[in-house]
C-alpha cells in the first residue's frame, strides 16, 4: 500500500468540461465494487464529516441512485445519479442532478454528465472521469461551491478505508483455516467494553489493540483524522472453548451508525468460496440480505444478512 496515487484534475472551460485521472492500491474489481454499490458508496463518497445516506439505488442503465450529503447538524443535500450506459469493470456513464428527497431535480443547480472508465494496471486501477456541463457557467458554479475540494476529500476517504482493510486482512489471518467469532460494533466505546470481557473471561488480545491510528503512515494516503486516532480499529479476545469475540469502533467519520439490530454479528469464515456460498445461500432463505455475497475492495467474498429468526450474520472467505 505504499504505491504513488496519482491524481491529476483540469478544468476544460473551452469544453465546458471537467478531467480527473485517479489511480487506486485496489484490483479493478474492488475499485468497480467501491464505486457502484451503495453499501460501500455511503461509507467513503462524502467529504467528511459529512456522510452519505443512501435512500434508494438501482445500478443498471435505466436505474438510478438517490442519495443525500449528510452534515453533522443533519442539514441534506439530495443528488440523483440516472445511469445512462453500464459496461461492467470498464466504464458507466450517468446525469448527475441535485434534487429533492422525492428525487424530483432542483432546476436551480447545474446538472452534468459523468463518463467513468476504469482500467487495470496489474494490482492497481486507474479511474478516469469526464464531467461534462451544459455551460460555462454551471461549470463554474460547480467550481464555486468546493467541488474540487469536496472530491477530492471522498477520493481519499477511499483510499484510508482500502488501506485499514488490507493492513488488517494481512496481520490478523494469515490462513484460510476455517472459524467462527462473534463480531460487536460500538459507537466509541470498544475499549472500555473489550476491557471488561478480558477481566471477566481473564483471558488477553490476539495481537494487542489495533487502533485506527496504527495504520502504516504513507505520503500518498490521508492521515486519520485526530478524533478517530484512539478509536479501536478492530480487536480479538478469546472466550470459552476456543471462540473469539471480535470488536470495532463504528465512528461516524466514516459514515457509520451503530444501532439497536446492527451492533452484534456472528461471523462465519468458511475455508473456500464454495463454502461461503453456500452458507450465505442457506442462510437468507426467507431472510434479509443486507449487503449481497460478493468480491469486496479489501480483497474479501463478502456478504451480510439476518436469518428468518432475525439473527445477524456475516460470510467472510478471503484467500491468502
Amino acid at each position: 500500500m505504499n504505491k504513488t496515487i496519482l491524481f491529476n484534475f483540469d478544468v476544460d472551460k473551452e469544453n465546458n468540461q471537467i478531467k480527473v485521472d485517479r489511480s487506486f492500491n485496489a484490483p479493478v474489481d474492488l475499485v468497480w465494487a467501491a464505486w457502484t454499490e451503495a453499501d460501500i458508496l455511503d461509507q467513503w463518497w462524502a467529504p467528511k464529516p459529512w456522510v452519505t445516506k443512501t435512500k434508494t439505488m438501482d445500478f443498471r442503465e435505466g436505474g438510478y441512485w438517490l442519495y443525500a450529503m449528510v452534515s453533522p447538524e443533519n442539514e441534506e443535500h439530495w443528488v440523483r445519479v440516472d445511469y445512462i450506459e453500464i459496461s461492467p469493470e470498464k466504464y458507466f456513464s450517468s446525469y448527475d442532478g441535485f434534487c429533492d428527497s422525492d428525487g424530483r431535480p432542483n432546476t436551480m443547480l447545474p446538472r452534468n454528465k459523468w463518463e467513468n472508465h476504469f482500467t487495470s494496471q496489474g494490482d492497481d486501477t486507474l479511474v478516469s472521469i469526464l464531467l461534462t456541463f451544459d455551460t460555462l457557467e454551471d461549470l463554474e458554479k460547480i467550481i464555486s461551491m468546493g467541488f474540487k475540494e469536496g472530491f477530492t476529500a471522498g477520493l481519499e476517504n477511499l483510499d484510508q478505508y482500502i488501506a485499514s482493510q488490507f493492513y488488517l486482512r494481512k496481520k490478523n489471518k494469515p490462513d484460510n483455516k476455517a472459524r467462527v467469532s462473534s463480531y460487536l460494533n460500538f459507537p466509541g466505546n470498544t475499549e472500555a467494553a473489550f476491557l471488561f470481557y478480558r477481566a471477566v473471561f481473564q483471558t488477553d488480545f490476539i495481537n494487542g489493540i489495533q487502533r485506527f491510528g496504527d495504520i502504516p503512515s504513507d505520503p500518498d494516503q490521508p492521515t486519520v483524522a485526530e478524533q478517530v486516532k484512539d478509536m479501536i480499529l478492530h480487536i480479538e479476545l478469546p472466550i470459552l472453548g476456543g471462540h473469539i469475540l471480535m470488536g470495532t469502533d463504528a465512528p461516524k467519520e466514516f459514515g457509520m451508525t451503530v444501532e439497536k439490530g446492527n451492533n452484534m454479528y456472528i461471523n462465519l469464515e468458511p475455508e473456500s468460496r464454495e463454502e461461503a456460498r453456500r452458507l450465505f445461500e442457506e442462510l437468507s432463505v426467507d431472510g434479509k440480505v443486507k449487503m449481497p455475497l460478493q468480491d469486496m475492495f479489501w480483497g474479501a467474498y463478502y456478504g451480510s444478512l439476518t436469518d428468518k429468526y432475525g439473527v445477524n450474520w456475516m460470510i467472510n472467505f478471503q484467500n491468502k
